[in-house]
């Protein structure tokens, strides 16, 4: 499971890129110009699940690392894949309609609170 943990990265920055390309497409579908951060809803829509995703991201990468640092690679492998089916499920239901997001925001929040549970779990363990 150790190759899995820098493929659960790529494949996060894929999704990135794939939300980073969503929001472009809205922009040029829906004519709307750069800095211009509203206009059509579903560009908009486009444009806050690709922000959500980012500020998201933030915390899990450290999160699924920690756990890998401190031996629990399989688990935090698993729960790297749920956060990427749940982070997919938030997007493109946040792209359809805005009441759509909320189980892909729910999976991948379950999935950080499990990271989170076992980085702290080795950072105890490694300080006794």
């Amino acid at each position: 499971m150790q190759a899995h943990i820098p493929l659960i990265t790529l494949l996060t920055v894929v999704l990135l890129i794939a939300a980073m390309i969503t929001v472009g497409r809205c922009r040029a579908l829906f004519k709307i110009s750069a800095p211009a951060t509203s206009g059509h809803p579903t560009f908009e829509r486009a444009f806050r699940a690709q922000a959500n995703t980012n500020e998201q991201v933030i915390m899990f990468l450290p999160l699924l690392w920690v756990a890998h640092f401190y031996g629990y690679t399989d688990w935090a492998a698993w729960l790297g894949y749920v956060w990427l089916v749940g982070r997919v499920m938030f997007l493109i239901g946040y792209v359809q309609a805005a009441n759509r997001r909320g189980l892909g925001f729910l999976v991948g929040v379950l999935a950080n609170a499990g990271l989170l549970v076992l980085g702290l779990m080795g950072a105890f363990k490694a300080l006794v």
